[in-house]
């Protein structure tokens, strides 16, 4: 049990649980996005695929649970590293050279975790804390889209989640030591690619309900 303490308390073992637990939140948002696209299919097909998810009953809201577990490990390790480079560094280099491979997503990583976790909050608050009662979740979609400030706040809060993932994706492979330079340019693509998925198919939906 020791030697996990201080593997999770290393440097290399919050690296280690950010690639891990950030994954895990990559499937989650292809699947959730899946699920989003039969907003298309109009509100009967929308309400049942969100009747069916309810018919689970306690597997949702064990994975729920689950999810907010990692959720808490993926933020609360984020910023100790964010923080833990700041204290290593903190000044900024007279000149900001774009070397490395740093790109948007790699030098905005901790201010788009930030804001994604912002937007959550309030995501969850409006759709899946209301109240709904006499109502439908598509409804309740409808509404919320129906404000053009939101649908603004929720775009900008994909875009943001795409940055996110654009860099996060290659970075946990690295991570987990499939950094192989055969390949690694290969994973890279398919995190821009899945980032610009994410983009588009989570991005589009406010703007299609909006203008419905």
């Amino acid at each position: 049990m020791n030697w996990f303490i201080r593997v999770i308390t290393a440097s290399v073992g919050k690296k280690l649980l950010m690639a891990l637990t950030g994954i895990f939140f990559i499937k989650f948002l292809l699947i959730h996005l899946i699920g989003n696209l039969t907003i298309y299919g109009g509100d009967e097909y929308f309400n049942a695929y969100v009747k069916h998810l309810h018919s689970l009953g306690p597997i949702i809201t064990v994975l729920e649970f689950f999810m907010l577990f990692l959720a808490v490990i993926h933020i609360s390790t984020g910023l100790l590293l964010f923080f833990q480079n700041l204290s290593a560094r903190p000044f900024k280099y007279a000149v900001n050279k774009n070397g490395g491979g740093r790109t948007i997503g790699s030098s905005t990583m901790p201010y788009t975790g930030i804001f994604i976790f912002i937007f959550l909050i309030f995501h969850l608050i409006n759709f899946h804390f209301v109240d709904k009662t006499n109502t439908t979740v598509f409804d309740i979609v409808s509404n919320a889209f129906a404000n053009p400030i939101y649908v603004f706040f929720y775009v900008i809060a994909v875009a943001a989640a795409a940055f996110h993932v654009s860099h996060g994706f290659w970075s946990a492979f690295q991570t987990l030591g499939l950094n192989n330079v055969k390949y690694m340019p290969f994973i890279k693509k398919i995190g821009v690619t899945t980032s610009i998925i994410f983009g588009i198919g989570f991005g589009f939906l406010p703007i299609y309900i909006f203008i419905m």
